[in-house]
């Protein structure tokens, strides 16, 4: 009857939900419970809400405190000592009498409100008992005052709170393994259980609005989210309203569901237009403005836009009224500027009258989540560009995916210089913050290598984001301690140098996070984590992604990643077939997407990118990597760029060319290297090329489209 009051009581309170409660019986009679631990209250409401008898795994210091012993009366306890060898042994003797236990693996509250590090002794103790694990998630604690996010969070005193159980999971571990590799591999394991709980329960089916709304409520209308080089910091109901009201003016000159370019850099008028189009039910197409008035004209085209909106003062700064102009003959430009001195009263009202709405009655449909949020544009390192069409969910996804990996937290604040026409950019350095209650910092190009470092350190940056090159120049230019705050450095895009990762290891004592993904995926695809580190890998592959490593004739190791997943595209939108959509598909079925590289994934569940299937080319009838030539003159010559590209060979079919910014580059020093590390003659290209620089797409990357042609041009072909 106690419990059943403490139930009724819970209800009321927090609102609680708990689902999955069926998943419990089949479990079995030896369960090992594995919860996130968010706040003194989680063993409360475990225990009023599982059913049937628990007991908990209690720390010897948290029971000695009085209202601990006081709540242990009720409930049945285990008080462990993690300091004594034996109460690893006491516990796996207890759970072999057919127990249930409830433990909590990350042995603390958490400190950032994702999950901290996950202990190996849970995995050993589910291993050696032969335990069944039951991933139970806890949401909503962390927002009162037992938790430890104070000054991190706004704190409430009845928060909605819910449980959700998932299904039982048994960790099958090699039997030949032993001692404390076996100890590692299940905490490992149980690392990743717990991972893919966070994801799975995160409720990633919605769209940005609805994720908006709900960051709203939770960190409050008056918490700072965004700033940018004006220095005039915009909070939640500065966004709301000012997105609301440009919403309802764009939503006269466009119709519902047409998409709408947006070609405007990093500011709080560009997130401010996005939301808006949103609110409007527009689709953003962020268009790539470096690209050139060619590229994006022939986007315009392929995703059938009309409009574009920008900004006055963007093509004045940035010198691009020969763009524009270009632009205004085949599109009509809206200017931010003109829209916002004439906005009728009766607009404004009307968008304030949405927005009331949608904060107070705003119900959605489970098929809302499916419609196309935003479009992006691939970057053409290797051909023609493409439309990328991505739903709310393919994004929502990606940033819970994100999410359930990296502890990133409401105190963080996010530097972010990637181009919001990049995926990279728009997920990662401006959805994910704007959606977790980060402040994130905007500025508009990753190219100032002198004042990004500066600014790091002014606005007491702890995450940045950025390719190779751009890391690198900021490394050269930085003061020793302009990262002093900066907890997490994310690389993608391109691969991460040695010599990248050295200089911010030495310089800031910062280790680099490699991660990899395409714009199809929304971007990411794997990570490495704090957690999960493995140097010269992409990290581990991010939770609900489905994968397969297909065979290519010719490469021994590895083979072409095919990938399935929530963050997977809707399609592209092709040139020759203007404004529609092709869902993505690849030899593996429908819903599957073929990134194009060849991997490999070692013992542990790392991937390791080996290069482009088109970036392989065929000399003699032996398959050549081109990113192993560029990593082979990176040994010999480790302080200049170098691009190695494909041209005809009238004799061998194909024949690898080097492009490098070594004035003195020749091929008798990269002869000596390859002998040296056991490569074979015919991965040693033949004809090197010495360029000024190399041409670089926006994002930092070669242009290898640019760089193939230059390459034939030097040699005399067409």
């Amino acid at each position: 009857m106690f419990k059943s009051f403490v139930r009724w009581l819970l209800l009321i309170l927090f609102r609680t939900r708990a689902t999955g409660l069926d998943h419990f019986a089949a479990a079995g009679p030896r369960v090992l419970v594995a919860a996130n631990h968010t706040s003194y209250l989680d063993a409360l409401f475990l225990w009023a809400f599982l059913p049937g008898p628990l007991t908990f795994a209690v720390n010897t210091y948290v029971a000695r405190k009085w209202w601990v012993r006081c709540g242990l009366r009720f409930a049945d306890t285990l008080t462990l000592d993690q300091a004594n060898p034996l109460a690893t042994k006491t516990l796996i003797a207890y759970l072999k009498q057919d127990r249930k236990v409830v433990i909590f693996p990350e042995g603390r509250r958490t400190t950032t409100g994702a999950l901290m590090k996950i202990y190996d002794g849970p995995g050993l103790i589910a291993d050696k008992s032969g335990a069944t694990l039951l991933p139970v998630r806890i949401d909503g604690p962390q927002y009162t005052r037992y938790s430890r996010l104070q000054g991190k969070v706004r704190h409430r005193s009845f928060p909605p709170v819910r449980l959700a159980v998932l299904p039982p999971v048994r960790l099958e571990l090699p039997a030949e393994l032993k001692g404390r590799a076996r100890r590692r591999l299940a905490g490992h394991k149980l690392t990743d259980i717990m991972v893919d709980m966070m994801f799975e329960t995160s409720g990633y089916r919605r769209t940005l609005l609805s994720a908006l709304l709900e960051a709203r409520g939770i960190h409050g209308g008056k918490h700072e989210i965004l700033e940018d080089v004006d220095r005039r910091p915009l909070t939640y109901d500065g966004l709301l309203r000012k997105a609301a009201v440009l919403g309802a003016r764009l939503a006269r000159e466009s119709r519902p569901d047409e998409a709408v370019g947006l070609m405007v850099p990093n500011s709080l008028a560009t997130v401010v237009s996005l939301m808006g189009l949103q609110m409007a039910g527009r689709v953003p197409a962020m268009l790539n403005y470096s690209a050139g008035a060619g590229v994006m004209l022939a986007a315009c085209a392929t995703a059938q836009i009309n409009t574009v909106v920008t900004s006055r003062r963007f093509v004045e700064q940035a010198k691009r009224q020969d763009t524009a102009a270009r632009l205004a003959q085949q599109v009509r430009l809206l200017y931010l500027e003109d829209l916002a001195q004439d906005i009728p009263l009766a607009d404004q009202a009307h968008g304030l009258a949405r927005l009331a709405r949608l904060r107070w009655f705003h119900r959605e449909r489970p098929e809302d989540a499916d419609r196309p949020a935003v479009i992006l544009f691939t970057s053409g390192s290797e051909g023609t560009p493409k439309g990328v069409v991505l739903s709310h969910a393919n994004l929502m996804a990606n940033r819970e995916q994100l999410a359930a990996a990296i502890d990133f937290g409401a105190g963080d604040t996010i530097l972010n210089a990637m181009p919001l026409f990049h995926s990279f950019g728009l997920t990662a350095g401006t959805l994910l913050p704007l959606l977790s209650g980060i402040k994130s910092f905007l500025y508009p190009t990753p190219l100032h290598y002198r004042i990004i470092p500066e600014l790091a350190y002014d606005i007491n940056a702890t995450i940045l984001f950025g390719t190779n090159t751009f890391l690198a120049g900021y490394a050269k230019f930085a003061h020793p301690y302009d990262f002093y705050c900066v907890r997490y450095v994310f690389a993608g895009a391109e691969k991460l140098l040695e010599e990248t990762r050295k200089a911010w290891a030495t310089r800031f004592g910062i280790r680099i996070l490699e991660g990899y993904g395409a714009t199809e995926t929304a971007p990411g695809l794997s990570l490495n984590t704090p957690m999960r580190y493995r140097e010269g890998s992409v990290g581990g592959l991010l939770p609900g992604i489905e994968y397969r490593i297909v065979p290519v004739p010719g490469i021994a190791e590895g083979g072409r990643l095919h990938v399935k997943g929530p963050n997977v595209m809707l399609g592209y939108l092709l040139a020759r077939a203007p404004g529609k959509l092709v869902p993505p598909s690849s030899a593996e079925g429908e819903g599957w997407y073929d990134t194009g590289d060849i991997v490999r994934l070692d013992e542990e569940g790392y991937l390791h990118i080996q290069g482009r299937a088109k970036r392989f080319a065929k000399v003699g009838g032996e398959m050549v990597s081109l990113a192993a030539v560029e990593e082979l003159a990176l040994r010999v010559w480790p302080e200049y760029a170098h691009a190695a590209v494909i041209v005809p060979d009238p004799q061998r079919g194909e024949q690898v060319v080097l492009l490098s910014e070594n004035p003195a580059a020749d091929r008798a020093r990269l002869a000596e290297q390859a002998k040296r590390d056991g490569i074979g003659d015919v991965q040693v290209p033949r004809v090197l090329l010495p360029f000024k620089a190399l041409p670089r797409l926006p994002s930092g990357k070669i242009d290898y489209v640019d760089a193939t042609e230059q390459a034939r041009r030097a040699l005399g072909g067409e």
